[in-house]
């Protein structure tokens, strides 16, 4: 697989609501991106907040501005917060540094785009990107410590 399809964006949005019902989370707003950063699919659930779609948008376009999981840019903004604000500041105010923010890569490793969700809590949002990236047979890339 070389590319972020609407038939697959469309397939990982769905099953990350799945997840988040299945889990009883708080109205969550799902964002996939390709891997140029570009907005593919975005669904936002009935009661999810006014700015929950530009935090689901800022969650993946991080992860995939900077190649690695929102977690990683989390623990950058706590550990280097000028570098992140630099980093904002160059992105246009783009980059949420909050764990949701899934890069989905295909069994090659090779980047094929980034999921980002926000609703509930960051812990949350991110459980519901891995679950639907794996579920779909591509690997989730959250940044998680190894």
């Amino acid at each position: 697989m070389s590319a972020l399809t609407l038939t697959l964006a469309t397939h990982l949005t769905s099953q990350a609501l799945t997840a988040g019902r299945s889990l009883s989370a708080a109205p969550l707003t799902i964002a996939v991106l390709d891997s140029g950063g570009h907005l593919v699919t975005l669904l936002r659930e009935d009661g999810a907040s006014l700015l929950r779609p530009h935090i689901a948008i800022g969650k993946a376009w991080g992860a995939i501005a900077l190649g690695k999981g929102s977690r990683l840019l989390a623990l950058d903004a706590q550990q280097r917060p000028a570098f992140i604000a630099a980093l904002n500041s160059l992105g246009q105010g783009s980059v949420v540094p909050a764990p949701g923010g899934v890069l989905i890569r295909d069994q090659d490793g090779q980047v094929l785009g980034a999921m980002g969700i926000s609703g509930d809590t960051s812990d949350i949002d991110e459980q519901c990107a891995i679950t639907a990236i794996e579920g779909a047979g591509l690997l989730a890339d959250a940044g998680l410590p190894v």
